[in-house]
């Protein structure tokens, strides 16, 4: 259940019988001909389908990550890391003084991945709480199902582009773009990152199935409840 659809009277019931809480991590970046919101839209998405059984209320995807290399592109928000550091703990303890006590975070976005480091250090000194990263995208069961479909899948391919995240009257290419060598494109400031990435896929196809990425999905979002279920 969404936080937005809730008043601070259901919350402060939900809390005398569950500790559960999930807050969906996005980023705000390009993403080559599909929305700038991808992480944000999958990442709120995936958590709002896993929880709905669970009686679990989400709150609002955090809209904002770390994407430094994408700054050129226009769009594009990136916190500097100490931003996201306070950010982040802010959020971990409001909801630790409601008396949130299992908290996930669903990632949608690689760039907040280094967040574990900002939770590990978190609950060293607030050890009542646990708090756990999902990066949805590729956990396990996910990034099978994934592989499975093609083997080439990156950042604004084919795997990132589902029935609501691709903007209407925006036709996708059907080529499939080589791989971006990682290793280099890292060494670039965000100038040279644009002129080298072109519309902003790393490599792959654009699209595929509506069937094959359902299916992905499903995986997705089952794969995440069970997390959610084993807080």
């Amino acid at each position: 259940m969404k936080i937005s659809e809730m008043n601070w009277q259901q919350l402060e019931t939900y809390l005398r019988g569950d500790d559960r809480v999930v807050v969906p991590l996005g980023s705000t970046e390009q993403h080559a001909f599909l929305s700038l919101s991808v992480d944000s839209i999958l990442a709120e998405k995936v958590s709002v389908e896993a929880a709905a059984p669970l009686g679990i209320p989400v709150f609002p995807v955090m809209p904002f990550g770390m994407t430094p290399a994408f700054s050129d592109f226009p769009g594009t928000i990136s916190l500097r890391v100490s931003t996201y550091v306070h950010v982040l703990t802010d959020i971990l303890y409001n909801l630790k003084r409601q008396g949130f006590r299992r908290i996930l975070l669903v990632n949608g976005h690689g760039g907040n991945i280094p967040a574990q480091n900002i939770i590990s250090e978190w609950m060293v000194t607030n050890p009542e709480v646990m708090v756990q990263l999902h990066n949805w995208w590729c956990a396990p069961k996910t990034w099978a199902q994934v592989q499975q479909t093609d083997a080439l899948a990156s950042h604004a391919s084919w795997m990132e582009n589902f029935p609501w995240t691709r903007l209407p009257g925006v036709i996708q290419p059907t080529t499939q773009k080589p791989m971006l060598d990682l290793v280099s494109f890292r060494k670039l400031n965000p100038t040279q990152a644009r002129a080298l990435l072109g519309d902003g896929n790393y490599g792959g196809f654009y699209q595929r199935t509506d069937d094959e990425m359902l299916a992905i999905w499903q995986v997705a979002v089952a794969e995440t409840r069970r997390l959610m279920e084993t807080l």
